[in-house]
């Protein structure tokens, strides 16, 4: 595929894209031949405080992932006890309304509390009692919802950014084949999920080299990783739609599904160049910082237009190995971005708008559907 052409074709088709048609035209309906399409929902969403946010996720997409509520902070605050009440809720809410459910997130080294990795004393945890503590969780957590949940990230953000292995507490305390015993957990726990390994910045090469190592070596031992989830975390001018391709050219020579599972657009300055979506990044708040505090300008939404079409044209081309597409929130005002990595600016990397309508990304989006070619 020329993306170039591509490009070209999907200014056409937008152009002539109406804007009642994207009232009536829904993503899951675009998209269902080629992928699922899904987002992430917060707890206003799925206990029905959001009602306008709730309907625009059953409108409009066929696959959910939880932003926070099954992270071991939430769904297992203390060593004795377990806070089920917010997944249970939104598993509920994925089944009456026929949405494919996706467990987020079993192991990280972020919102995960310092007792996991403690004894009683304090005192850092042996490798075996870390080991038999992470094994409890997960055939906890996974069991519970066993054959309900279509899949779970398994492990999540194993990597630095040059590809190495993390020295998170899982890695210093158990060692590497801490997440070849969590997907081995997982899998005991439900042997109908998949299981996926998902992370930020895998267009990096360096980055990118790691994660088909792991995955390679996860492979070869038999371990049941069924997906790598690329987390896609982009902005206006990184990853190049050439890196994205070539990106997703590498994963499909490793046998697993490839999933993009959390996408969004960023495009607000930054003082820093950054091509992270490590939460612990933080930068300090000034004014040029955040230009778009009211709303966001007529060119500016189309330039974040034209680059959501050129990175859908990508996908489509790849739709033979890509599994599953989510966006990581429903509409702008949902979004992580406005409190990272400087909290209360104005974000708008999403689709729909704070209004729950659809932004002019979401008619480049349909037009890149529309203009692909086989």
């Amino acid at each position: 595929m020329n993306i170039i052409k591509i490009s070209a074709s999907l200014l056409l088709a937008a152009a002539a894209f109406k804007a009642e048609a994207a009232e009536e035209t829904t993503l899951k309906k675009v998209f269902g031949p080629d992928f699922l399409i899904g987002a992430a929902i917060n707890e206003n969403q799925f206990s029905g405080m959001d009602v306008a946010g709730a309907n625009l996720v059953v409108r409009q997409f066929n696959c959910i992932t939880p932003e926070n509520v099954m992270k071991w902070e939430v769904i297992h605050p203390a060593k004795d006890s377990f806070n089920f009440s917010p997944a249970d809720r939104y598993v509920d809410f994925g089944e009456k309304n026929h949405l494919k459910i996706i467990g987020h997130t079993l192991v990280w080294h972020n919102q995960t509390p310092a007792w996991v990795f403690q004894d009683a004393d304090g005192k850092p945890l042996s490798r075996e009692a870390l080991l038999e503590r992470m094994r409890e969780h997960i055939h906890t957590v996974v069991g519970r919802y066993k054959g309900r949940i279509k899949g779970w990230d398994v492990v999540n953000e194993a990597l630095n950014e040059d590809g190495s292995l993390r020295q998170s507490q899982w890695m210093k305390i158990i060692g590497e084949d801490y997440i070849e015993k969590a997907f081995q957990f997982a899998h005991e726990a439900d042997p109908s999920a998949e299981l996926h390994y998902n992370d930020y910045s895998l267009e990096n090469e360096p980055k990118r080299k790691g994660a088909i190592a792991l995955i390679t070596k996860l492979k070869a031992k038999g371990v049941p990783v069924t997906a790598i989830g690329s987390q896609d975390h982009i902005k206006l001018d990184w990853p190049s739609p050439e890196l994205l391709d070539a990106t997703l050219t590498d994963f499909s020579k490793l046998g697993v599904k490839v999933m993009i599972t959390e996408l969004d657009v960023d495009l607000l300055p930054s003082k820093k160049k950054n091509q992270t979506a490590d939460v612990t990044f933080h930068e300090q708040a000034q004014a040029e910082l955040n230009p778009y505090a009211g709303s966001l300008s007529a060119e500016m939404q189309k330039t974040l237009a034209k680059r959501y079409g050129e990175v859908f044209a990508v996908y489509l081309k790849h739709r033979d190995i890509i599994s599953r597409v989510t966006f990581w929130g429903v509409s702008d005002g949902d979004s992580w971005l406005n409190d990272w990595p400087i909290k209360g600016r104005s974000s708008y990397p999403l689709l729909f708008g704070r209004d729950h309508k659809p932004k002019p990304a979401f008619s480049y989006v349909v037009a890149a559907e529309h203009s692909r070619q086989p």
